[in-house]
């Protein structure tokens, strides 16, 4: 019998996994702190929970999916959290970004109730995340990570047991390093090729196939050309990502000098109110500091 999902978080990437487990014939029990984001799934099939506790009494396997450590804490430790309803035998599968410490903290003490847990933090944007071709990496015990692997499948393409736990959360860290880095390069890139006075759009084409090319650039230099800012993943989510970044690179004594530099570039966009913005925002720290715009007929 298959064992049964809980869902708890429908934000910009939640939805989508959920959705995507009951595409996969999953039964799926969903809760989420702004109850109408239920509403969807539930039309297409998944039980409405009256709070992490109630799905954790209703699953066997509760996948959670929140925006910050906090609120990780709050939904699987707190009053009414997953800790309350879990089963002994139940696996909890976090698949928020928060800090490998405190995923490590959580993990223990959920063990002493006899609940598993992994940290399988995921990227992918929201595309992945509707397409069910998000990277995921796990932390956590193997016996688990494969009781796991076919809700991960129906939500993921490259899933990666990377050790125990917190390791998961540890690989997505490194993951943002890299996504940011990607991020100023393209940023860049396009200022100088704004300057330049080529076509943006063939510039696009001659290079993103190339050595030059990424996922950041594929998918997110057509919207900046666009002067779309819509988010596959919001500027504030970004910073909260990179906060827990800094803060570990600052316990481990490693300069992580570049990343630095694009958060307080992001910083100033927070200061601005642009923090629901997309993360491919970063190129208006720039274009502020250039005085004129990627996307514009000419340089102002």
């Amino acid at each position: 019998m298959a064992e049964r999902v809980g869902f708890i978080g429908l934000g910009i990437m939640g939805r989508g996994m959920a959705n995507n487990l009951l595409n996969a014939g999953f039964k799926v029990r969903v809760w989420n702190r702004t109850a109408s984001r239920m509403d969807a799934l539930v039309e297409a099939g998944a039980e409405a929970g009256s709070s992490p506790a109630d799905v954790a009494a209703n699953s066997d396997i509760i996948i959670t999916c929140v925006s910050d450590t906090p609120d990780v804490e709050r939904v699987i430790l707190g009053e009414d959290g997953v800790i309350q309803g879990a089963k002994a035998g139940a696996l909890v599968v976090d698949c928020s970004t928060i800090s490998p410490q405190v995923t490590k903290e959580i993990a223990a003490k959920l063990k002493e109730k006899g609940v598993h847990m992994l940290d399988a933090p995921i990227s992918g944007g929201s595309e992945g995340a509707a397409k069910g071709t998000l990277s995921i990496m796990v932390g956590g015990d193997e016996e688990q990570f494969q009781r796991a692997l076919p809700a991960l499948q129906a939500m993921g393409k490259t899933i990666t047991h990377i050790g125990p736990n917190g390791s998961g959360q540890t690989v997505k860290l490194v993951n943002q390093v890299l996504v940011v880095g990607n991020c100023l390069a393209m940023c860049e890139a396009l200022l100088f090729a704004q300057a330049g006075g080529v076509d943006l759009q063939k510039t696009f084409e001659a290079i993103s196939q190339g050595a030059a090319g990424s996922w950041m650039f594929t998918n997110r230099g057509p919207q900046i050309m666009k002067r779309d800012w819509r988010p596959g993943f919001t500027v504030a989510l970004q910073q909260k990502d990179l906060r827990l970044v800094l803060d570990a690179a600052d316990e481990m004594g490693v300069p992580l000098a570049g990343t630095s530099l694009i958060f307080n570039l992001y910083r100033t966009l927070e200061a601005q109110g642009l923090q629901e913005e997309g993360n491919h925002a970063l190129i208006k720290a720039l274009e502020h500091l250039a005085g004129f715009e990627v996307g514009t007929k000419q340089p102002v």
